[in-house]
């Protein structure tokens, strides 16, 4: 049986704090692991501190572009100080959603750059916030020689995700790609090595997850999704994810 790795997921949200032994169980039994993503200098410390409890956390470190605002020297200290047991860095990007100048958003593209600029120095992959940003994120990323880098819950355009495989970039498909037609076409057009799922938990989605905070153990029925969508069985997508994963994570 293939190991699944949910490559977005903020177990570092007190939504999952009492209930993180039993999540961790979980995961070995479903043979799940999962990208432990931060958003600041606080979760980043207690991301660091839950791969601790268990190999199957895999501690991103970052700054979200919603908390661009912070001193970016913390973050950045506590990714020297533990490059040996990072797996990546992030959550990193930009968003004009969180900005409300220009000087706003000129400050999220100097922490992104930052963001970049030691993940290029330690060879680490990244995982990139880019909401309705990316043609601005990928004129930055062409600056930078980069190992692995996952643009986290697509949702561009077919043309932008064009771009993305041509620059050997991963996207990521959600809880929400198991009703939304729009990321099921955008799955199809994917290319096959490229592709990687997550939840992006405690998000909470719609439908048949009944506005439920998303756990790691959605990311079955993503992939069972996913490999109806397209055309393989269940077994034959999960050996691609893991490989993609490996391959994305430099395992």
């Amino acid at each position: 049986m293939s190991w699944l790795v949910d490559s977005h997921i903020h177990l570092s949200d007190p939504f999952y704090e009492k209930e993180l032994g039993f999540i961790i169980n979980g995961m070995q039994k479903m043979q799940i692991k999962g990208c432990c993503v931060s958003v600041d200098y606080t979760t980043s410390i207690k991301t660091l501190e839950l791969a601790k409890k268990s190999n199957l956390i895999l501690p991103f470190v970052g700054i979200h572009p919603q908390m661009a605002s912070q001193e970016t020297e913390p973050v950045l200290d506590l990714i020297n100080q533990n490059s040996d047991k990072l797996a990546g860095i992030g959550e990193i990007g930009l968003d004009k959603t969180y900005v409300n100048t220009k000087e706003d958003f000129e400050r999220q593209e100097h922490v992104f750059r930052e963001f970049l600029s030691h993940a290029e120095k330690l060879e680490k992959p990244i995982s990139i916030h880019s909401r309705k940003t990316l043609d601005e994120i990928y004129q930055i990323l062409s600056s930078y020689s980069l190992k692995g880098v996952l643009l986290h819950w697509f949702d561009g355009s077919k043309q932008q995700l064009k771009k993305a495989m041509d620059n050997g970039f991963y996207v990521s498909y959600g809880p929400v790609m198991v009703y939304a037609k729009d990321k099921q076409v955008l799955l199809e057009n994917t290319n096959e090595d490229k592709i990687l799922v997550e939840t992006d938990g405690p998000v909470r989605f719609a439908k048949c997850f009944g506005l439920k905070p998303a756990q790691i153990s959605f990311i079955p029925s993503v992939v069972f999704c996913a490999s109806k969508i397209l055309r393989k069985s269940y077994d034959e997508l999960s050996k691609i994810l893991e490989k993609n994963s490996d391959v994305y994570l430099g395992i």
